[in-house]
């Protein structure tokens, strides 16, 4: 309870004039009657001024009266205006009710007049579309847009037909007259076309490109007359069966009255002794090919020209034309001919069968196979009777090319139709091709050496029928590689080998020998580098045996006239590898026989070499080469025997001399090694 007044003693306290009167020591008492009189004075100073304004007060309640009564009145006011506010929200918020549900009753009716619009046009059939459909031709523009148009509404009465809608059997009786009509002139319209086929000389062309303007028709009978459109197709089908037949057997069998007469037969064959008085193959040049020598069976010549892209896809020949300039060709060239024209009608009539027909897949393939199979089967019967007869394996393997090649053509264009026949041409050229091959590698391997004719050094024709047959295998194989090719080709190269050497051991002297195998060999080399890649297998095992037959052959032309100094260099570069040169210290009278004698003679053997290596050698690049072999060696002895004789051992001996400067050697060996 003495919080408070403490707090309030406490308060005064602080105040600044109760400080100040305590500070000075004022008598409180008197102080707070002064204090006390003063608020009197001023108390009688405050009435005299209320007085004094009491008309201005009077006038200041008189207006907060009339304010009162204002305000009053606006209170009445707004009261009322809230009232009604409150009303038009609610109208409002009616109106708001109202507009949405008219909304929702405008999109229904909008719909549904939408789909009755609609419903109502699709089944008008307007007197325009009966007056096409009765009376224009179907090649018209307006006949088709009209066709299309009696399309949409038959499907629509379908459609109205499964809801069971009353209206539809209002126009259905119009629309089925309208759609037998429709039929009835497409389907002579399509039949017409089609029979247009079967006139002679026509180019079915023109008309199958009109059909593809009117695609529609097809689709139309499609959908609406499966009947009609099976009969067009199979009547489709059955023309264009035949027509193919006839023309490819007809083109068949003209292209083979321009084929050329002389074929290869069982007997011609790479090991089988060639009769003729004057081969073409003892000669150093080439020939122009001929088919009558048997030599061709074996050569390419201007016949992979076949595999060219300008040849490959160049317009198909005409026999009667061919037959009129007394032109023949290789059987390859007939056959990229006939092959040609059925890649190009081929690949057509795909593309059209599965635009018209709306075919794709299998379905696609199995329609093609309706209208082409037949002729398929003819070309397989006719290669298999001409194949299984045939020898000509340079013609059988530019024939498996060309179908690999058009092969490639049809999956490039995505048309896989011929795919199949594609497949079994080759399941039937390349075992005839193997089996070929098979038989020439066996006829080299039976080869009796002493049957073939007189001995001669020069290549002999058999190995340049197998160059030329190699090279010709191994050049257009490039292009898509066979293991099984080049397998054979190896077999091929070691029977060749092997008959090489049957036929070089004939010859009764070393020399000889080595004259016809490196001949040979060299023969074989050039043909295969002119045709085929320098890297090739065979290419590589030839320079290998004319490297080693040719150095082989250097030394045996070099021992005849230098054979001492080369026994001699031989026989003390031996002893000088193990310090026993001291041994040839008595033989100075070999020594000085030596090097008189090579001082003497080496110009007139030099010379007589050179001219024995020009006559052996039917080539003169091998001859030259040889020649410059030799002499190099020569002279690499020569610079030996130098070594030799300066040695201490044999700086006594007066003959040292007398040797040759190595220079002036070389020098007058340049001189006689022959220019190209």
């Amino acid at each position: 309870p003495l919080i408070a007044p403490l707090i309030h003693i406490q308060a005064n306290l602080e105040d600044e004039l109760v400080k100040e009167a305590l500070k000075t020591g004022v008598d409180l008492r008197q102080y707070s009657k002064q204090v006390e009189a003063e608020l009197q004075r001023i108390e009688q100073a405050s009435i005299k001024d209320y007085i004094k304004e009491s008309q201005n007060i009077a006038s200041l309640h008189n207006q907060i009266t009339a304010c009162d009564s204002i305000l009053e009145r606006m209170e009445e006011m707004l009261s009322s205006f809230q009232s009604d506010l409150s009303s038009i929200s609610s109208e409002i918020q009616t109106l708001q009710q109202q507009s949405v549900s008219m909304s929702v009753r405008l999109k229904n009716r909008q719909a549904v007049r939408s789909q009755l619009s609609q419903l109502v046009d699709e089944l008008v059939v307007p007197s325009t579309m009966i007056s096409v459909i009765l009376d224009s031709p179907v090649t018209e523009q307006e006949f088709l847009e009209q066709l299309h148009e009696l399309n949409n509404k038959i499907n629509f009465a379908k459609e109205l037909s499964f809801r069971e809608t009353l209206a539809c059997a209002d126009i259905q009786d119009i629309v089925d007259r309208l759609k037998i009509k429709a039929v009835s002139k497409i389907r002579e319209f399509i039949l017409q076309k089609i029979y247009s086929f079967r006139k002679p000389m026509t180019n079915y062309q023109i008309p199958q490109n009109t059909l593809l303007k009117y695609r529609f028709f097809y689709q139309f009978l499609l959908a609406n007359e499966r009947t009609v459109a099976k009969e067009i197709r199979d009547e489709y089908v059955d023309t264009m069966s035949k027509i193919y037949y006839s023309y490819f057997k007809s083109y068949s069998s003209r292209l083979l009255k321009v084929q050329y007469e002389d074929v290869a037969d069982k007997d011609d064959l790479m090991g089988v002794e060639d009769t003729a008085k004057k081969d073409i193959l003892y000669s150093g040049f080439f020939s122009k090919p001929s088919l009558k020598s048997r030599n061709t069976i074996f050569t390419l010549g201007q016949r992979g020209a076949v595999l060219s892209p300008a040849e490959l896809e160049a317009p198909i020949l005409i026999p009667h034309a061919a037959q009129r300039g007394d032109c023949r060709y290789p059987y390859e060239t007939l056959f990229r001919s006939q092959h040609y024209a059925l890649l190009d009608n081929g690949c057509r009539e795909y593309l059209f069968l599965s635009d018209f027909f709306m075919v794709a897949g299998n379905s696609a393939l199995d329609l093609f196979n309706s209208v082409m199979g037949k002729t398929l089967s003819m070309f397989l019967k006719n290669m298999l009777t001409y194949v299984s007869d045939c020898y000509d394996s340079i013609a059988i393997f530019l024939c498996i090319h060309i179908i690999l090649r058009f092969k490639a053509i049809t999956a490039k264009r995505n048309i896989p139709a011929l795919d199949k026949y594609w497949e079994a041409v080759l399941e039937m050229l390349w075992p005839r091709f193997e089996l070929i091959l098979e038989m020439n590698i066996q006829s080299i391997r039976n080869t009796d050496p002493q049957k073939l004719g007189v001995l001669d050094t020069r290549p002999h024709y058999i190995t340049r029928r197998y160059a030329e047959f190699s090279s010709a295998i191994v050049s257009i194989n490039q292009t898509f590689p066979n293991e099984r090719t080049n397998t054979l080709l190896g077999q091929l190269q070691i029977e060749v080998e092997n008959f090489v050497l049957k036929m070089a051991a004939e010859f009764p002297s070393r020399k000889d020998q080595l004259i016809f195998l490196i001949n040979n060999y060299d023969m074989m080399l050039g043909v295969l580098m002119e045709r085929a890649a320098d890297d090739s297998k065979e290419v590589e095992g030839f320079q290998q045996l004319l490297r080693a037959r040719t150095q082989e052959f250097i030394e045996e032309i070099l021992a005849p006239p230098f054979g001492g100094m080369i026994t001699f260099v031989k026989d003390s570069e031996a002893l000088m590898e193990k310090g026993q040169l001291d041994k040839l210290r008595n033989d100075e009278v070999r020594i000085t026989q030596l090097v008189r004698g090579f001082s003497s003679t080496w110009k007139q053997s030099v010379e007589a070499l050179s001219q024995d290596v020009m006559r052996s050698f039917t080539n003169f690049k091998n001859g030259t080469s040889i020649i410059q072999g030799a002499l190099t060696q020569l002279i690499q002895y020569y610079h030996g025997f130098h070594k030799v004789l300066s040695q201490p051992t044999f700086r006594s001996l007066a003959v040292r001399s007398e040797l040759i400067n190595l220079h002036h050697l070389m020098v007058e060996v340049k001189k006689h090694k022959p220019n190209f």
